[in-house]
Order: C-alpha cells, then sequence, then structure tokens
C-alpha cells in the first residue's frame, strides 16, 4: 500500500518545466531549501518527505528503492504532473535512477548528485543492516553526531550544519533503518546509465567522502548526453554548503532542458 507522502508544491504551472527534488538519507524535504526558494518563480517544483521521513508515514521493515519510486509515481499522478525534470541526491539520486528505470518516459532531465550507480557490496550489506539494528536500539542522535561533518564539510557555515543536524535527529529511526535495509538490497544501475536518453547533470562536492569526485566522473563518462560540476567548498551536500553555485549550474541545465525538443 503506498503512504500519503507529505510534500511541498510551490510555483504556478508554467511553460516551463516542473522540477521534483529527492532527498537522501536521514533528511527531509527541506535539505531542498535553497533550491525551492531560488526555482518556484519561475516553474513548479515538487519535494515529498520520503516514506519514513520527515512528516511521511513510517513503514517499518524494508523500504526498497522501488517503493520510494512508486511513492513518487504515485504522488506526481496525484497532483497531475505528467512530465519533470527530476533530481536527486545520495539516496535520492539513486531513487533518481530507479524513476528513470520504472517510467523513464516522463522524464524530461535527470540531476544525479552526490550519488553513485553501483549495487551494495556484500560488506556493505552486513554494515547497512547492523547500523538499521543500530538505529532500531540506540536512536538517531549518535549517528547524526557522527557523521555531520562528513555529510557536510568540517568548515560548512555553522547555521548549514545546525539544518543538517536536525534533520538526520528528527528522522524516525524506524523509518532510517527500512532504508538501510532496502538500500542494502539496491539493483545494479550502472548499465542503466548508457541508456538514458535525456539529458543528464552530474553534480559532486569537490571534498565529498562519501560519494567522491571520482564517482561523478564515472557516471558522466557512462550517460550519453551528461554534465559534469564539481562544486569546490563542499561535501556530500552542496546544494546546501554552497547553494548559490549549486543554483548556477542547475538554473544553466534547466534552460537547456527547457529549450530542447518537447516529447
Amino acid at each position: 500500500m503506498t503512504p500519503f507522502l507529505a510534500y511541498e508544491d510551490k510555483g504556478a504551472d508554467s511553460s516551463l518545466i516542473p522540477l521534483v527534488l529527492v532527498h537522501g538519507h536521514p533528511f527531509d524535504h527541506t535539505m531542498w531549501n535553497p533550491q525551492i526558494e531560488a526555482f518556484h518563480g519561475e516553474r513548479r517544483v515538487i519535494a515529498p518527505d520520503l516514506r519514513g521521513y520527515g512528516a511521511s508515514p513510517v513503514v517499518p521493515g524494508i523500504a526498497l528503492l522501488s517503493d520510494f519510486t512508486q511513492d513518487i509515481a504515485a504522488l506526481l499522478d496525484d497532483l497531475g504532473v505528467e512530465t519533470f525534470v527530476l533530481a536527486g541526491l545520495s539516496m535520492g539520486g539513486q531513487i533518481a535512477m530507479d524513476c528513470y528505470w520504472q517510467f523513464g518516459d516522463r522524464v524530461r532531465g535527470l540531476l544525479l548528485a552526490d550519488t553513485f550507480p553501483a549495487p551494495e557490496t556484500p560488506e556493505g550489506k552486513a554494515a547497512r543492516n547492523a547500523m538499521a539494528d543500530r538505529l532500531l536500539r540506540e536512536g538517531m542522535r549518535g549517528y547524526a553526531d557522527e557523521v555531520l561533518e562528513k555529510m557536510v564539510a568540517p568548515y560548512a557555515d555553522p547555521a548549514v550544519k545546525a539544518h543538517v543536524h536536525r534533520m538526520m535527529t528528527a528522522t524516525p529511526a524506524e523509518g532510517a533503518a527500512a532504508a538501510l535495509r532496502g538500500r542494502a538490497e539496491r539493483p545494479d544501475y550502472r548499465g542503466l546509465l548508457s541508456r538514458v536518453t535525456v539529458p543528464a547533470l552530474v553534480v559532486v562536492g569537490a571534498d565529498d567522502e562519501f560519494t567522491p569526485v571520482s564517482d561523478a566522473e564515472a557516471m558522466h563518462a557512462a550517460l550519453p548526453d551528461s554534465e559534469l560540476r564539481v562544486i569546490d567548498g563542499s561535501a556530500h551536500m552542496p546544494n546546501l554548503e554552497r547553494p548559490e553555485d549549486f543554483n548556477e549550474v542547475l538554473r544553466a541545465f534547466l534552460k537547456r532542458v527547457d529549450s530542447g525538443p518537447r516529447p
């Protein structure tokens, strides 16, 4: 059963293509606040809270990436959004890849930020499941404290650090654990990238430790029609750490997609 997602939907319908923003783990749609504010004046911007995150329902157990994909498709159907530019960061980027796999005919442009397409290794599966167990046992705060300065760079603005930490600690442990277990079972999207027929933008923070620049370079090489942008002075969340730089490259990409052929 598809849960009813909480979401933000700003900006009037216009001739410009709507922008759909998919957040990462363990965050919520407010990680996209700088982009919502920058773009809602010119186009419709939709940013859901994924199941188990933010104000959306918690579904315990396991949440596969395909479950998130189905939720997003159902939400966009309910909102009457047929085609769109799809952007995802980290886990959200993997969900965006899954969305392209499941309903790529609706995607007009694809932004993959600080993410990677490979399946989980056996060691990675064990680590994700162990972390899920830990979060259910201990809650989110200890994990949030440990990874904060990898999610964003140690030199990030204190207000950005506070926002990221607040999102992580507010995430229900049951939702985060379900996503970790599902992400451990994700498919291999590497072959998919070579079949993407729409313009793509690959963005990565120069100091990202989770998904380094080399991962972004490999995706860029695999995608038939892509641009690669490395955001200096940022780690895993360049959209928050360097929003002006991130928005500049996103705006140029959206302009290109808007001016392209209509399906």
